[in-house]
């Protein structure tokens, strides 16, 4: 199972890495849509909808919200920071409200388990994730942006993974993930701290005007949100009684099992960028 989800990780990492450096704006957008809504599929089932008819709906919904904020964001060109950043705002707002919902969970699921607010999680975890990571391709060297975005989350998780495998004796939310621990979380922690102050090193054009401090704050609060992220959607999967979101990707279970802590991560990390003054 391991080596299947290494080769599986290697590949979408090619893919990724391909995809970012070599479309064209437009096109890497229309990618990350249909990966949205293949993600959005798979999160119609975990809301409870059954039909192919209720999904496909569902999914509707989904594209409609996406088009609007790529209008109303004037994705396709220049951002106006007007516009952006409320939205960005907006969804840091919502990840807060899911992680006060994860911390009081299993009682929290008086309040969103049903289809309706179920419907509505997956329209805030996923639209705005979208808008988020096709905004920062408008920035200059966008591409590398998004994969510094990703390599946090990646730094993270894996930092976690190997602390609390070594030193895990504290669970962070048993009712939701059992398997996470704190020492694991401080690892993740510690891990993107690192990861700052070669990033900051790496980027001398940039150091000029913004601090260690700054990049500090971005990756902390980016793998923060990251957690969240995969803490959320591992909530509506126990409550529904789904072990993956789908099956996918071979060894990693379903697309949204994947995507699941760079949803929590990218609206973070794109307003962090545009308040550091990139």
């Amino acid at each position: 199972m391991l080596k299947q989800r290494i080769l599986t990780a290697l590949i979408m990492a090619g893919l990724f890495l391909a995809g970012v450096f070599y479309l064209p704006q437009p096109a890497l957008a229309a990618v990350f849509a249909l990966l949205v809504v293949l993600g959005g599929w798979e999160w119609s089932r975990l809301a409870g909808w059954r039909s192919p008819v209720s999904r496909g709906l569902f999914l509707l919904v989904l594209m409609t919200v996406m088009a609007v904020l790529y209008v109303y964001c004037s994705l396709a060109s220049e951002p106006p920071r007007e516009h952006i950043q409320p939205v960005l705002g907006l969804a840091c707002l919502w990840w807060s409200f899911a992680l006060l919902w994860v911390k009081s969970y299993p009682a929290s699921a008086t309040l969103w388990n049903n289809r309706f607010m179920c419907s509505l999680i997956g329209l805030l975890v996923l639209a705005p994730a979208w808008a988020a990571a096709v905004y920062l391709l408008s920035f200059p060297q966008g591409s590398l942006l998004l994969v510094v975005m990703v390599l946090i989350v990646a730094v993270a998780d894996i930092g976690a993974y190997f602390t609390g495998k070594t030193l895990g004796r504290h669970k962070m939310a048993p009712a939701v993930s059992p398997a996470k621990t704190w020492e694991g979380f401080w690892g993740g922690v510690a891990s993107v701290l690192v990861a700052g102050v070669l990033l900051w090193y790496l980027l001398p054009a940039r150091g000029d005007h913004i601090s260690l401090l700054a990049v500090f704050a971005v990756v902390l609060s980016t793998s923060m949100a990251s957690v969240v992220g995969d803490l959320s959607v591992s909530m509506v999967k126990r409550e529904c009684g789904c072990k993956d979101s789908g099956n996918l990707l071979p060894g990693h279970g379903g697309l949204l099992d994947r995507l699941d802590s760079l949803c929590g991560a990218a609206p973070v990390f794109a307003l962090g960028v545009l308040l550091a003054g990139w």
